[in-house]
């Protein structure tokens, strides 16, 4: 064996060592988190508008729009918007409307596009019907609590918030691409963003809720200012920063519902949260090599001609993953999942971080862009398939 393969072997022995206590850290990370107690409503609760953008008809479509229909908030008016007539949204939303005849609820239909992002071009067709100064955006895919509302606009007593978010657990519907897709939320993305609070990063932006002051869009240009983004979120947020205004993580957690049917769709999707990564954000994105310590355990292993050494560290990798992702469902309050899918969650994501570093296009609402060096998107010739 060269002294080269012997050096590279080892690199990889000693940062799975590193990712197994990184992975205990994640869990203490979520478990402080998940334990706060939830703040109390503040003396004034200002009215709220809620965008909601809407595509198609999705998994526990009413029963997520439904959670944002009947908060324990004073006032709330919300407003859904799609590009078409014929979606299947509409009738999903005008359920909600005769249903809660009390509950102040738009509808707007107007397909105009703005740019190449068409949720974006959705929230400025929808702006038009918001009433109130603070809005709140909300992916159609989030189920909240009654006092959601509550926790989202409590952080705004400190005058120098600009931004509010939410992080967000994954709830699977059914079948197994859709259990690994929500392990990519709960034992990568969630405690990842968590240690990255506890240690002082700067917090992110996240399509499962952004609230802002109406006047603070106006002063970045309204959501044109990002109508061409593939991570509108994060340019959201990144824009609200250069007004010297804080973005803050909300202190609650949402669901998102999980429903991938089959690989080429959770591929797809992961695919496109890995190069939006990757332009936001490269850095971080090769560190978080070392969140999957099982790979890289694995590969040192093999390096390593299946050296003892090897044996033990890849042993220390998997209990470090395990009790990571046996307390991260137990604080949340998730179904205990499968040993066998720990492995097979960590060796997909640790394909798919190689492959977002690997061509420039995404495939989004059936089609496909290309994406430029900063974050915009153009449209490709080719269909997705």
């Amino acid at each position: 064996m060269s002294s080269v393969t012997v050096f590279f072997a080892w690199t990889l022995m000693a940062a799975a060592c590193a990712g197994s206590a990184y992975a205990l850290l994640a869990a203490w990370a979520v478990y402080r988190f998940a334990t706060t107690p939830p703040v109390a409503g503040a003396a004034v609760s200002p009215a709220v508008t809620v965008l909601k953008p809407l595509h198609g008809d999705e998994p526990l479509l009413y029963e997520n729009l439904r959670s944002f229909c009947v908060q324990a908030y004073p006032a709330v008016q919300i407003v859904f918007g799609v590009s078409r007539p014929d979606d299947p949204a509409v009738a999903v939303v005008r359920r909600l409307i005769d249903e809660l005849p009390q509950a102040d609820l738009v509808l707007v239909v107007d397909g105009r596009i703005h740019g190449t992002n068409l949720k974006v071009s959705n929230l400025i067709n929808m702006m038009a019907m918001a009433r109130h100064d603070l809005l709140v955006v909300a992916d159609s895919d989030m189920l909240v609590a009654p006092d959601y509302l509550v926790q989202v606009t409590a952080p705004f007593a400190d005058e120098r918030v600009g931004l509010v978010t939410c992080l967000y657990i994954g709830r699977p519907i059914a079948g197994v691409w859709a259990r690994l897709g929500s392990l990519f939320i709960n034992h990568g993305f969630l405690p990842a963003v968590l240690v990255g609070k506890m240690v002082g990063a700067r917090e992110g932006c996240f399509g499962a809720t952004m609230a802002l002051p109406r006047a603070i869009l106006a002063q970045l240009g309204g959501f044109a200012a990002i109508k061409d983004r593939l991570a509108d979120d994060y340019a959201l947020g990144e824009a609200v920063r250069r007004l010297n205004r804080k973005v803050v993580i909300a202190p609650c957690l949402v669901d998102t519902v999980v429903s991938e049917p089959d690989f080429g769709t959770l591929f797809q999707r992961e695919l496109r949260w890995l190069r939006t990564m990757r332009l936001i954000a490269p850095v971080d994105m090769v560190a978080s090599a070392l969140t999957y310590p099982l790979p890289v355990a694995l590969l040192g292993l093999l390096l390593s001609g299946l050296r003892t050494e090897g044996w033990a560290v890849l042993g220390l990798a998997f209990a470090c993953r395990l009790v990571m992702v046996r307390v991260i469902d137990r604080v949340l309050g998730l179904a205990m999942a499968p040993f066998w899918l720990v492995p097979a969650r960590d060796l997909l994501s640790f394909g798919l971080l190689i492959g977002g570093f690997c061509g420039k296009t995404v495939a989004w609402r059936g089609r496909r862009f290309r994406v430029r060096a900063n974050g915009d998107l153009i449209l490709d010739r080719d269909p997705v398939t």
